[in-house]
């Protein structure tokens, strides 16, 4: 195929980009297709000569479209935000097209650069403590890494290799994998799963710790369970609190905890992957209150910030721990500006690294500081659109605060009806809500994710599950009057009287 040709299939899949964005109402959010559908219709094995680029793309449509759940749909409501916009996009491609691995300054200075300036920026906007900073005469800074995951699991690692060097300069003595072996860490039982998995992949034991009536990690707790381990002779290493958790959108109590972190020299990291966006308006910074203690911090601009996946932004106050932890130097890794600019391959796990950084400067320029805060606050009135929508209905209850973006709810009653409705609302793929729990109670979770989110399209989601749990409780109550005539002692012709009766009642009352 020549040059023009591919031009020609570039400017046509940015037209298709372009309309699949703004057709997005007319799919339906999940998919209709069974596990393996793909293999049944593709070939297996791969065209021994060049196909037309234009049934490339037709496949593209015919094939990769019925098996895609729509993240950014305006009826999807799952999970948490994966963020799109179309100025992160055309970043994406520039990234792409230059195609730089910056590892390191000399590998593309202007890929380590922008990454420091663009951290620098999202970190006094969310209004981090001057330390987490880059400058030149301070240890902190900004790194974009791949995912939350990636940030807990990291600050794990050099949490691990911090403690154990303290351990062995009082301690000379001691053997190291012995030091190891006794490090522990601690999280709330409401932690997103992958600080689980840290503790797992880091080989550290994780202590998830109740919370109160909140969803909150409160000071006490900790404090407690760090005793009882130091009495065990094991070493407190590293805590994580949230601040949004992924259930219920819960904040640690970070004036609590951040003290015993501070008295007992343990790591604090704080995942705010989600919540964190809405630190950029400064009425809602009081949910970060004791972030001065922290060690690290972590957003996913992935989520609320309208950077595509993946630019998650974790700012630390010591760089030296990270470098210390993953340094690694061989003869063609070194360069004659060492030391000047961050190699920003000491501060992550893998050694390539895309240029990110584009993503964020492209959207923090094109929106701005306002454009921004615009859309967080527009999220949040949406949500509370729903929430009204919920508290107009008493077959519904609110379980927790609604806070940001998050409305918890389920049906009242028995947790078979809110688990009914959520399987009745996937089967007919038209919205896209999870479950949580909340104090042994079934919650469904109602997130408005998408950037194209609209009054309408609310209303259109309420509309969804109120009809939906109409038939819900319309069954049970036929089901209930069903039982209660068949074991009434009346002849068969009253009874057949009484069921439509209760028929009749049980219309009125679901209208």
């Amino acid at each position: 195929m020549d040059i023009s040709e591919f031009v020609k299939f570039a400017k046509a899949t940015i037209d298709f980009v372009a309309d699949y964005n703004e057709t997005l109402r007319n799919r339906n959010v999940l998919p209709d297709v069974e596990p393996g559908y793909l293999s049944k219709l593709l070939p297996e094995q791969a065209p021994q000569k060049s196909e037309k680029w234009q049934k490339v793309l037709e496949d593209v449509e015919q094939y990769i479209m019925p098996g895609i759940t729509h993240w950014n749909s305006p009826y999807f409501h799952a999970y948490f935000p994966t963020a799109n916009s179309y100025p992160a996009i055309v970043a994406e491609i520039l990234s792409s097209a230059i195609g730089c691995i910056g590892f390191s300054w000399i590998a593309s200075p202007a890929c380590t650069e922008l990454e420091v300036i663009t951290c620098n920026w999202l970190g006094k906007l969310l209004g981090l403590p001057n330390e987490f900073l880059n400058h030149s005469e301070g240890t902190g800074g900004g790194v974009i890494q791949g995912s939350a995951s990636e940030c807990t699991f990291i600050c794990l690692l050099a949490a691990k290799e911090y403690t154990t060097r303290q351990i062995k300069t009082l301690h000379p003595e001691l053997n190291e994998d012995l030091i190891k072996s006794k490090l522990v860490a601690y999280t709330s039982n409401q932690s997103n799963s992958s600080v689980e998995k840290a503790g797992i992949l880091g080989s550290m034991l994780i202590r998830l710790l109740p919370v109160d009536n909140k969803c909150s990690l409160r000071g006490e707790t900790l404090k407690k369970a760090i005793q009882e381990d130091r009495e065990k002779g094991l070493i407190p290493c590293y805590v994580v609190a949230t601040l949004g958790t992924t259930g219920t959108c819960a904040f640690d109590n970070l004036d609590e905890i951040g003290p015993i972190c501070k008295e007992h020299n343990i790591w604090l990291h704080i995942d705010a992957a989600y919540a964190g966006a809405a630190f950029i308006c400064p009425e809602f910074r009081y949910l970060m209150s004791g972030v001065q203690y922290a060690d690290s911090f972590n957003v996913n601009a992935h989520k609320w910030l309208l950077v595509n996946f993946d630019a998650s932004v974790m700012w630390v106050k010591d760089s030296r721990r990270l470098i210390e932890a993953f340094s690694v130097n061989r003869i063609y890794l070194a360069h004659d500006k060492e030391g000047l600019a961050p190699d920003y391959r000491n501060w992550q796990i893998p050694l390539g690294r895309r240029f990110r950084s584009l993503k964020l400067w492209f959207v923090m320029r094109i929106y701005g500081v306002e454009g921004l805060q615009k859309h967080i606050k527009n999220t949040i009135r949406l949500a509370q659109l729903f929430e009204k929508y919920l508290r107009s209905d008493d077959r519904f209850e609110i379980v927790t605060e609604v806070v940001m973006g998050l409305v918890c709810f389920r049906i009242k009653g028995d947790n078979s009806l809110t688990k009914k409705l959520l399987d009745r609302l996937q089967a007919r793929r038209q919205v896209y809500l999870i479950a949580s729990t909340y104090q042994d109670k079934l919650i469904a979770r109602f997130v408005v994710c998408s950037r194209l989110c609209r009054e309408e399209d609310i209303a259109f989601s309420w509309n969804e599950i109120s009809s939906q749990t109409n038939e819900i409780l319309q069954g049970e109550l036929y089901q209930e009057s069903v039982e209660s005539i068949a074991k009434s002692p009346d002849d068969i012709a009253t009874r057949i009287e009484n069921l439509n009766l209760a028929t009749k009642k049980i219309s009125q009352k679901i209208s």
